[in-house]
């Protein structure tokens, strides 16, 4: 049946001043990994939180710079999706569709149904999943490095693509993906999940969304062309179009 729970709190922790929470989920058969950065300084003009959703292999880590610093604004959670990172194997395969279903049970068992909700890269196509299919959690997302462009949509063009985008990465953020992809996450799990990376067209879902769409791309990223970017803003109204300086790890 239906079951959710949740796992004791780990001690806390301390990046680049700001302290966070570390705690586990569970949702049916899958468990997430959340760290939580309550708000730095009160009061702020804004109670709205920060969820930031990381990319296909990688854990929730190369997010914790950019949470100390949101957390000026408002409470942020980092997630680490089933099998990724922290939150341990499910021995089995998991959808992007499931994914997004974990990500909807954290925030309304968490009370943080209107939370920005941010995704970079594959994250943005669990994110984008989330707000079709749970309206009810979100009226704001923001979509960081949105995988996959349309011609990228294979294997060995997307593994050519990514290591071009390491060369222009900073060392720092090279050694968290190349430990997570083979040690955290591992590549019996990774390799399960490509296809389903590959498979899926974010564009059938941005245009449709009720939610307020950000797209950020970086001008030097290799994975996601500025064209395509460009595309999907324009799928809707309700899409604006942010482009910054950087790779893909924007």
């Amino acid at each position: 049946g239906h079951t959710e729970r949740d796992e004791a709190r780990y001690r806390a922790r301390i990046v680049r001043g700001a302290t966070f929470w570390t705690s586990r989920q569970v949702h049916e058969d899958l468990t997430i990994v959340v760290k939580r950065f309550p708000v730095r300084h009160q009061p702020v003009d804004t109670d709205r939180a920060f969820v930031l959703v990381h990319g296909i292999g990688v854990s929730s880590r190369y997010f914790q710079p950019l949470a100390a610093e949101l957390a000026h604004l408002g409470a942020v959670y980092l997630v680490d999706l089933p099998g990724y990172g922290a939150a341990p194997d499910p021995h089995r395969d998991v959808t992007i569709a499931e994914h997004a279903a974990v990500l909807a049970s954290l925030l309304r068992r968490s009370g943080l149904e209107g939370s920005v909700i941010a995704g970079h890269s594959w994250g943005c196509q669990v994110v984008s999943a989330l707000a079709r299919d749970h309206p009810d959690v979100t009226d704001r997302i923001i979509l960081m490095s949105p995988t996959m462009m349309p011609a990228a949509r294979t294997f060995w063009r997307a593994t050519a693509n990514l290591l071009r985008d390491s060369l222009r990465e900073p060392p720092a953020v090279f050694v968290i993906a190349v430990t997570d992809y083979l040690v955290r996450c591992g590549l019996p799990y990774l390799l399960r999940q490509v296809p389903h990376m590959l498979r899926d067209a974010i564009e059938h879902r941005v245009g449709e969304l009720r939610a307020r769409v950000l797209v950020v791309n970086g001008d030097r990223d290799p994975i996601v062309a500025p064209g395509w970017a460009r595309e999907l803003s324009e799928l809707s109204e309700r899409v604006e179009l942010r482009e910054v300086q950087g790779p893909h790890v924007i």
